[in-house]
């Protein structure tokens, strides 16, 4: 009965479950399997994966320049948050397809694995091989928008979130070729972040420039006006001095050399192109960047240890053949080889192959062969040829291998003197979890701020660690001396994790930090800056793994301490001061519609406010061409709120006009009634004389006729017309739907001479005042100068000052503080200024104070 009860039970189970048919198996078209799975094509939805979109789009154009079309390139980032690439290459091909019948240029924007990189008609050398970095950004990006200048004419097409919403279209003609690129990140996506790091862009636009001798790489910042220009004749010889800059150099001239192969796999393919350059420093540290195709692989790969394997075999076996490595020397091992060198390893392989999507190492095994066998045959003949330099960097070697033997000892003792002595040091005030991810540890300057820590930390999960003094200077010693500071053993015990790239016992291991995050908390003065560079220059040259690891940050003790009647509250940075500003100018605040006596509610004003002060924030894309804001916002459509996507601006002597165009076809039309080139790099202006229309940009008059032409009368003052494109007008009529939607109405941001709004301050009390306003947009200044009335700003320097209940409010809530994650983004720069700040060098450190000094926003006098 029971066995006839269970097979019942199994049928009808089987019977009301959903059959596993072919129903079931789903196809995604399009990008879709793309925006459900971003993390596999950019990497992740993070910062890192943020901007590897714009070097995806970025690589396409260096492979225009590789391939010999390209010569410039220019990125812009935007108001709104969007991003612009240009270059002048040949343009993506706009020809319809004759398999897919659709234009070349939606096929490898919109399928996947489409592209002119499979086969090598097209490309010899590329970064971009699996077809799906242009279009793995139009599928993430909010929107994505396409201009290709080929063959007399600029064609464009515009996406959202991959899908096509308009059709490619002739916009205009041009003398021109190129492709621009422009896309705004997707918030659905991009959840954590989506603002552009200027740094991180710089640090690999720069790279490219360095790889790629002879390509001019612009890149400009519309939010702070930053921009940077890269142009490198020597390439990566120049590349190496930029590392080694404000060094001791071992030797004058980097070692550079170039050689190419025949492809071992395939002999129908170009050859295999390997670049060194490398440049000896009397520093401890070495810096070996690796590239392929023009892209860093930050976890190396074949050309890495082929490099390595060659320059350690050749160092040792010099060293033998000239006498110079004795008996009682220590023997030459890859570490002390690379003590003080800076090389860059740069080859260019037809058909490359990377350990994923995102290109962090090179996977191609011929490649370590080839390496070796050029590098060790290029060095052995300059060392042959250059007996003098050879000697100098044996010398060095030898002293780094004896350094390494003390360091050894040194390491060992610091390892047992932790077990012997119980383990931790004394002054850590250890938590009592033993989980290292939910640990944190508070590295804090002085036994007074210690002391408030220990009281006011959650000793659940935070560790604090008072350290007395200034650590010593890791980047004028070495590893021995340094070992023998108590304050950096005592670190080096408390984190758990070793130090030191080398091989062996004591070595750093990141899989045994005690603490997942390490967080330095000093005062906000110059003692304290200084203390906390001490920190970092230990950590970066000894425990570089807690960088890549993510588990460093600094704390941010607030810098403003605001008060205003009962209420006091710390400030972070000016940001959060304007916003506070806006809040505080807010309250007791009456605004009324004047035209009906309409009253807002108080969060309709917090609403209205919120939005006209981003609205204002984006006019500066506007306000930069020399037009009012007000007088752009009365362009916009009253149904839709869309703005014009570009201005005009018409010079004629000393009167500006401006002309509002709403769309491609408007701007396209201006172009031809006035005669103009569609350039796509900003040009000087183009110059219309008589208002007759030339696209030479020059005026024409008597001194450009010809000689056997009669004198002609002067002509009349030129028009100077430039074209710009308004990136943020697409953000900007979302602000106005939303401003709308509260009931403020809009119709109208130019001041009329009857008021429209009425501000009441201090409502229903004796000193109430009243303001009457004349434009929207004058109810955020009123409401800013209104939060200023009855404030005092106190700056704030010193932990000290806190009792410890401030202290963790402020500083240590993990629901309320701030904390600052460090990364290394570029490790070069990163490198070159703890070299600068930290060094033995003192001019260049002089020079960097006086040209920094205008800079300065926070003085400890």
């Amino acid at each position: 009965m029971a066995d006839e009860s269970a097979a019942e039970h199994t049928a009808k189970n089987l019977a009301g479950a959903e059959a596993y048919d072919a129903s079931k198996i789903q196809k995604l078209e399009g990008l879709e399997g793309v925006r459900k799975r971003p993390d596999m094509y950019i990497g992740d939805t993070n910062e890192r994966g943020l901007h590897h979109c714009v070097f995806e789009v970025v690589d396409n154009s260096v492979d225009e320049a590789l391939a010999g079309f390209a010569s410039l390139i220019v990125v812009t980032i935007h108001l709104d948050g969007s991003c612009s690439i240009e270059d002048d290459g040949r343009g993506i091909p706009v020809d319809m397809h004759p398999v897919y019948k659709i234009p070349a240029l939606e096929l490898v924007l919109t399928n996947l694995h489409a592209g002119g990189k499979f086969g090598k008609g097209a490309y010899q050398v590329s970064g971009g091989l699996h077809g799906v970095g242009a279009k793995c950004v139009n599928a993430v990006s909010e929107w994505f928008e396409a201009e290709v200048r080929r063959g007399g004419k600029v064609y464009q097409m515009r996406f959202e979130q991959g899908i096509t919403t308009q059709k490619m279209q002739v916009i205009g003609d041009t003398k021109k070729t190129g492709t621009k690129i422009t896309f705004k990140p997707d918030p659905e996506i991009f959840k954590t972040t989506r603002e552009f790091q200027y740094e991180i862009l710089s640090k690999r636009l720069r790279e490219l420039a360095f790889l790629n001798p002879g390509v001019h790489i612009e890149l400009a910042d519309e939010r702070s006006q930053k921009g940077d220009r890269f142009y490198f004749r020597d390439g990566i010889t120049e590349f190496v001095r930029y590392l080694n800059q404000n060094k001791n150099v071992v030797h004058d001239k980097p070692i550079t050399f170039s050689d190419s192969v025949p492809n071992e796999t395939n002999a129908a393919l170009p050859n295999i192109v390997v670049d060194v350059s490398m440049q000896y420093n009397d520093s401890y540290n070495d810096q070996v960047f690796a590239y392929a195709n023009s892209i860093y692989n930050i976890e190396g790969g074949t050309h890495l240890s082929g490099f390595r394997t060659a320059l350690t075999r050749v160092v040792n076996n010099f060293a033998r053949a000239n006498n110079l490595l004795k008996e009682k020397d220590p023997s030459i091992t890859g570490d002390d080889v690379r003590e003080g060198l800076v090389a860059v390893i740069s080859v260019k392989v037809p058909e490359p192959r990377f350990e994923g999507q995102t290109k962090t190492k090179l996977s191609n095994g011929e490649i370590d062969g080839i390496v070796q066998r050029i590098v060790g045959e290029k060095l052995r003949f300059y060392f042959e040829a250059n007996t003098n330099i050879a000697k100098r960097i044996i010398d060095k070697t030898l002293n780094a291998a004896r350094a390494r033997e003390a360091a050894r000892k040194a390491r060992e003792t610091v390892r047992k003197g932790a077990l012997s002595g119980g383990g931790l040091p004394g002054k850590l005030a250890d938590c009592s979890e033993r989980d290292p991810a939910l640990c944190e540890l508070y590295i804090v300057e002085g036994d007074s701020a210690g002391g408030s820590a220990k009281q006011g930390r959650d000793r659940r999960y935070q560790a604090i660690l008072p350290l007395r003094g200034k650590v010593i200077n890791v980047e004028k010693a070495r590893l021995d001396k340094v070992l023998a500071n108590e304050e950096i053993r005592t670190l080096i015990t408390a984190f758990g994790t070793g130090i030191g790239d080398h091989e062996g016992d004591g070595a750093f291991d990141g899989d045994k930090a005690r603490y997942h995050k390490v967080i330095i908390m000093t005062d906000a003065d110059v003692d304290g800056s200084h203390i906390r560079t001490l920190l970092l220059t230990f950590l970066y040259r000894q425990m570089r793994g807690l960088f890549d690891r993510g588990f460093v940050y600094i704390a941010q003790p607030p810098l403003y301490k605001i008060k205003r009647k009962k209420r006091e509250q710390y400030i972070d940075n000016d940001d959060q001061l304007n916003r506070i500003l806006l809040e505080l100018g807010s309250e007791d605040v009456v605004l009324t519609r004047i035209a009906d006596q309409h009253v807002f509610a108080p969060a309709q004003i917090d609403k209205i406010v919120e939005n006209l002060a981003a609205l204002e924030k984006l006019g500066a894309g506007v306000t930069r061409y020399g037009a009012a804001l007000s007088e752009y916002l009365d362009q916009q459509d009253h149904v839709t709120h869309a703005l014009p996507r570009y201005i005009a601006r018409i010079r004629e002597g000393n009167k500006e006009s401006h002309e509002f165009l709403r769309d491609e076809a408007a701007r396209s039309k201006f172009v031809q009634d006035h005669g103009l080139d569609a350039d796509m790099f900003e040009q000087p202006d183009n110059v219309v004389p008589n208002g007759t229309g030339t696209a030479s940009g020059l005026p024409v008059n008597g001194t450009t006729a010809g000689v056997n032409e009669p004198p002609r009368k002067p002509a009349a003052t030129p028009k100077r017309i430039t074209l710009h494109e308004i990136f943020e007008s697409t953000e900007m009529a979302k602000l106005l739907k939303a401003i709308a939607a509260t009931g403020l109405e809009i119709n109208r941001f130019g001041a009329t001479e009857e008021a429209r709004y009425l501000i009441t301050e201090n409502a229903g009390q004796k000193s109430e005042s009243r303001i009457e306003l004349h434009s929207p947009l004058e109810i955020v200044t009123e409401i800013r100068a209104n939060g200023r009335k009855g404030l005092s700003i106190q700056r704030y320097k010193g932990l000290g000052e806190m009792n410890p209940k401030q202290l963790f409010e402020t500083t240590m809530d993990p629901e309320k503080r701030r904390l600052l994650k460090v990364s290394i983004n570029d490790a070069a720069k990163a490198d070159a200024l703890f070299t600068l700040l930290m060094g033995d060098e003192v001019p260049p450190r002089r020079q960097f104070i006086e040209d920094n000094a205008l800079n300065v926003q926070y003085l400890d006098v």
